[in-house]
C-alpha cells in the first residue's frame, strides 16, 4: 500500500524567512500550491514538492509541534480505508483542492501524524 515518501510538512511563524532558507540554503524552488485557505508554500526539488510549509501564529500551540506530519505515497485507497476500518483505527479523509489526490490522515502509536496520499486512485 505504501509506495514512497511524498513530503514533510513544517509549521512556521516566519513563512518568508523559511521559504528563503529552503530556496537559498538548500536550493529548493518555491512553486505552485493548491488554493488552501491557510498561508503556506510548497518547495520543489525538480517536479516533486518535498517540503510543504504552513504559516502559523504559534507552532507550540499545535498538537504535533513544528513537524506537523509525514506524507507517504500510497495506492489502493479503498483497500487501505477498509483496513483502517477493520482495525478500528481513527482516521480523517480529505481531498486536495483542484486535484485528484485523496488523503487519509492517521496517527501512529507515538502520535506521529501520517498523511497517506492517493494520486488518482
Amino acid at each position: 500500500m505504501i509506495t514512497g515518501l511524498d513530503h514533510i510538512n513544517i509549521e512556521t511563524t516566519d513563512l518568508d524567512g523559511t521559504i528563503r532558507f529552503y530556496e537559498e540554503v538548500l536550493g529548493l524552488r518555491n512553486g505552485t500550491r493548491p488554493p488552501f485557505t491557510f498561508p503556506g508554500a510548497w518547495l520543489y526539488s525538480g517536479e516533486q514538492a518535498v517540503v510543504h510549509l504552513v504559516g502559523v501564529d504559534d507552532p507550540a500551540g499545535t498538537s504535533t509541534g513544528p513537524i506537523n506530519h509525514v506524507a507517504l505515497l500510497a495506492n489502493n485507497f479503498t483497500a487501505c480505508k477498509a483496513r483502517l476500518d477493520e482495525q478500528a483505527q481513527p482516521y480523517e479523509q480529505r481531498m486536495v483542492p483542484d486535484s485528484n489526490i485523496r488523503q487519509l490522515f492517521v496517527n501512529d502509536p507515538n502520535g506521529v501524524r501520517l498523511e497517506l496520499n492517493f494520486h488518482g486512485d
